[in-house]
C-alpha cells in the first residue's frame, strides 16, 4: 500500500486546506469546496460520522478524505462512505488503496479498533464516471438509482446507490 490512513486532527486544518484549495476544480464538479470545513468536521465526529484522511506514504501529502457518515448500529450496522480525492494524487489509485483500508475498518469488530458495520454504502451522481469506476472497483454491488438524494450546488440531484456487506468484503489483488 502506498498510503495510509488515520483520524484527522487539529494539526491537519491548515494542510487540509490547502489540498482543497488546490483541488477545488476537481472536487467541486460534484462536492462541495469547502476548504476550511475541517475544524466543523472534527467537532461533528463521534457515533454517527467518522472522518479519515488518507495520507501517502512516501511524501506525507494529503492523498485524500473518506466521511463515513449515517452511522447506525443496532441492528442495521450501515454506514455511507463519501469522499473527496486531492490534486496531485488524484487518478494515482491512492483513493482505491485508501478506501479500501476505511472499508477494512469500518467492518473490523469494535474490540480490535473497528466500527462494526455490517454493511456500506457509496452514493454518487450518475454522471461521475469516476466514482462509479472506483465503487465497482472496490466490489460494491449496484443498488439502485435514487432521484433527487442531495441539494448540491444549488439543486438537488440524483444518485446510484452501492453497497457492500462484510460477507461480500473480498481484497482486492
Amino acid at each position: 500500500m502506498r498510503v495510509t490512513i488515520r483520524e484527522p486532527r487539529p494539526a491537519d486544518i491548515g494542510p487540509y486546506a490547502e489540498a482543497v484549495r488546490r483541488s477545488a476544480e476537481h472536487i467541486g464538479q460534484w462536492n462541495p469546496v469547502e476548504p476550511d470545513g475541517l475544524p466543523e468536521l472534527l467537532q461533528r465526529q463521534g457515533e454517527g460520522l467518522r472522518t479519515f484522511l488518507i495520507i501517502d506514504r512516501e511524501t506525507g501529502g494529503l492523498a485524500g478524505k473518506c466521511n463515513v457518515a449515517n452511522i447506525v448500529m443496532g441492528r442495521f450496522c450501515n454506514g455511507a462512505l463519501g469522499y473527496d480525492s486531492y490534486v496531485p494524487f488524484n487518478g494515482t489509485g491512492r483513493m482505491t488503496e485508501g478506501l479500501q483500508l476505511v472499508i477494512d475498518r469500518c467492518f473490523a469488530d469494535q474490540a480490535s479498533g473497528g466500527l462494526g458495520l455490517h454493511r456500506l454504502e457509496i452514493n454518487v451522481q450518475p454522471d461521475n464516471e469516476r466514482s462509479v469506476a472506483l465503487a465497482r472497483r472496490l466490489r460494491f454491488r449496484h443498488e439502485g438509482f435514487t432521484p433527487r438524494m442531495l441539494f448540491l450546488s444549488g439543486a438537488w440531484r440524483d444518485h446510484e446507490r452501492f453497497a457492500l456487506t462484510r460477507e461480500e468484503r473480498t481484497p482486492l489483488a
